[in-house]
């Protein structure tokens, strides 16, 4: 389905071009109406139910537009894709609970509270951001990023999240000698953002989630067994989960992960 909501942060030229993920290959459209089109058509072809997909994929910048896709894990945890276009803004907002960046492509930047403090972040940041703390975007790129909207209030944040400071998820957690490390980032009765690392040899044998969830590779690689059928996961593609799916990991060396688990 086509997304929510797009939000025009300045004037476009006549014609709009799709910018291309590693390959995907999106024609000039004449006008918008066009590329809308070849926007739907693309992302048709790149459904994320039960097979590897990129945030890219499923959000490509569009030039000179900030655009933004439900991820519809859930309606209690509001989960949302944004692609913002090269040389575009988002004005500052707040919400009154906690609120979870994560970088999927390019760079920019975030505006964070009532100075306007600019906090550079990059594809592979991760940023929490207060309650009640003004906070916008900008990037003279493109960027392409996760919003994630915590709304219950005994959400639990590890202490090792800095709030307004962004950090690369794979650097919060480190490898252990013959072991599978688990941090839980975020956790609430109804949702968690969980980092794993899997030493080299070491594995998750099939076993079903609790709620929809989104597992992404954030270094190495690994074979995730999805109801009897494998796929390959490299860094920075993402796989989802239904309830309930009987799944397993099988990392090929030292592997990385992400996982974001919503249950309702």
């Amino acid at each position: 389905s086509p997304p929510a909501f797009c939000r025009a942060s300045s004037l476009c030229r006549e014609n709009v071009i799709l910018r291309e993920p590693a390959g995907i290959h999106f024609e000039q459209a004449p006008n918008r109406n066009a590329d809308a089109l070849a926007y739907e058509s693309h992302c048709e072809v790149y459904r994320m139910e039960h097979q590897p997909f990129t945030i890219a994929q499923m959000r490509p910048i569009r030039d000179c537009m900030t655009v933004s896709r439900p991820a519809n894990l859930g309606k209690e945890v509001p989960v949302t894709w944004f692609s913002l276009g090269a040389g575009t803004t988002i004005t500052p907002e707040s919400y009154d609970c906690t609120t979870l960046y994560v970088g999927a492509m390019g760079n920019g930047r975030f505006i964070l509270g009532e100075d306007g403090r600019a906090v550079p972040f990059a594809g592979d940041d991760f940023l929490a951001v207060p309650p009640k703390t003004l906070c916008g975007t900008s990037t003279d790129i493109g960027m392409i990023y996760t919003e994630i909207i915590l709304k219950k209030e005994n959400t639990i944040m590890n202490n090792i999240i800095k709030a307004g400071q962004p950090t690369a998820l794979k650097d919060l957690i480190s490898y252990e000698e013959g072991s599978i490390a688990n941090v839980d980032l975020v956790h609430a009765d109804n949702m968690k953002f969980v980092l794993m690392a899997f030493d080299a040899g070491t594995s998750l044998p099939p076993h079903r989630a609790p709620g929809n969830a989104i597992l992404t590779a954030l270094e190495g690689k690994a074979i995730i067994d999805y109801e009897g059928q494998d796929y390959e996961l490299n860094a920075g593609e993402s796989f989802r989960f239904d309830k309930n799916g009987l799944h397993s990991v099988t990392p090929q060396g030292k592997f990385k992960m992400s996982l974001l688990l919503v249950i309702e």
